[in-house]
């Protein structure tokens, strides 16, 4: 299984309405690709920005290449994105997962 991590940040006042976003438009996409096994969305308040990570789990890399592109390195973004994002990070992390309990 591998993990995928994400980070965003928004402003302090797009905080909720980012987060109802990622509930209706991103958690489906997830969900509808193939090998997709589960996702924690993760967020606070810091510094008076919304702080956002998303960790994905999936079958394998191949499966995370279905949902990303070849290029599975670079965080993947919805259009949406720009009305709430202060910054895009260009890439996001993978890790093996080796113990889940």
């Amino acid at each position: 299984m591998i993990a995928r991590i994400w980070h965003g940040r928004t402003k302090l006042e797009d905080f909720e309405e980012y987060s109802q976003f990622l509930k209706k438009r991103a958690i489906p996409d997830y969900k509808s690709t193939e090998g997709f096994i589960k996702l924690t969305f993760l967020r606070r308040i810091k510094d008076g920005k919304g702080d956002f990570v998303l960790i994905t789990f999936w079958k394998n890399l191949e499966v995370i290449k279905n949902f990303a592109g070849e290029d599975y390195e670079k965080a993947k973004y919805y259009p949406e994105d720009k009305e709430y994002l202060l910054e895009f990070e260009e890439n996001v992390t993978h890790y093996k997962v080796f113990a889940d309990e």
